[in-house]
């Protein structure tokens, strides 16, 4: 019997038995080890949010399963899988939160011996800001900015950092969420409800040339827009479920030319990467290259790490407590 942690219910988690599946022939089955929350992603699912799909599907049905970024040991494969071995150590795509999965042999990459189970469980998850300032078509040494520090957002720091951004701007009204962001590599940490926080952004940097808007919220993605230079581009990555945005388009967009990026990251190739664009799969090894060679580190700026059983708890706490950490891990290896 396997285990798995179901949204039985509007904000409920369980940790329910299940039975295993057989394997196919071009699927590997993986004992988890460690899996990372996506705050946004879940707390849409675990209560029930109608918008939770850009795809319109109309109705949020329960029970449902999710989690999508882990990291853990191959433990069977199928007749058709050659690029692993029993017990190599790999990080996974499009994952479920199970004691153990079975899925295509092309949604997991093999860890570099130096790279943990805790860094590599952030690995797909990762991708996300990844592919959006690929999109960006960032230049070294062009100011960028990141409104909202969850997850996706210290992460983008961390990546904007590492691709030659400067300054790199990170925008949140929590101060610790601020504090942590000087650790990923921000150069400057401010708070975007202060009254003149574009003009400190403007002050510092002569204006923005790349954001990456995570929170998803009209007002955030005004903010933005008053803080970005002429011909700027703003990637979109944050899930924008509300559809009530007021926005001056002709004076804050039009007029001065920014280009408002989509950055979902369903939105890209399935196949062939090429500049700007790449598959799933090619960013998930360019994170797990950054993160052997010590560009990026993950497994430090966790805040929590809990037992597979304490998911009613934890997930509870995500749909109702405001603050919740932003970097939040499951570790199987517990049970």
């Amino acid at each position: 019997m396997n285990k798995q942690i179901l949204f039985t219910a509007p904000n409920v988690a369980e940790l329910v038995f299940i039975e295993d599946q057989p394997l196919k022939p071009d699927e590997v089955r993986v004992r988890t080890a460690v899996h990372t929350m996506s705050n946004g992603t879940e707390r849409a699912n675990l209560t029930g949010d109608p918008n939770i799909s850009c795809a319109g599907k109309p109705k949020v049905v329960f029970p449902r399963a999710v989690g999508y970024s882990c990291a853990g040991e191959i433990i069977e494969m199928g007749s058709a899988v050659t690029d692993f071995a029993i017990g190599d150590r790999v990080a996974v795509s499009w994952s479920k939160y199970k004691a153990v999965n079975a899925l295509p042999a092309g949604k997991v990459s093999k860890l570099p011996e130096n790279v943990s189970y805790e860094d590599a469980a952030f690995c797909h998850i990762a991708t996300f800001p990844l592919a959006a300032i690929r999109k960006t078509r960032l230049e070294i040494g062009e100011p960028a900015m990141v409104m909202g520090l969850g997850i996706l957002g210290m992460i983008g720091v961390q990546l904007l950092k590492t691709a030659g951004a400067a300054p790199v701007i990170a925008a949140d009204p929590n101060p610790a969420r601020r504090e942590k962001a000087l650790t990923c590599g921000a150069d400057y940490a401010l708070d975007p409800f202060a009254p003149d926080f574009a003009e400190q952004v403007k002050s510092l940097t002569g204006g923005i040339k790349v954001a990456i808007e995570v929170t998803g919220a009209g007002a955030a993605l005004d903010e933005t827009l008053d803080c970005m230079a002429p011909l700027g581009r703003v990637a979109l990555l944050g899930c924008t479920r509300d559809k009530n945005f007021t926005i001056d388009y002709y004076r804050k967009v039009h007029g001065p030319g920014i280009s408002l990026i989509g950055a979902h990251t369903l939105a890209r190739p399935k196949q062939e990467s090429s500049a700007g664009l790449f598959t799933d799969k090619d960013d998930r090894e360019s994170i797990l290259k950054l993160l052997s060679l010590g560009r990026l580190n993950f497994r430090d700026l966790v805040d929590e790490t809990h037992a597979p059983e304490k998911c009613g708890e934890v997930f509870h706490r995500l749909a109702f407590e405001k603050d919740f950490p932003c970097m939040v891990q499951f570790d199987w290896r517990k049970q």
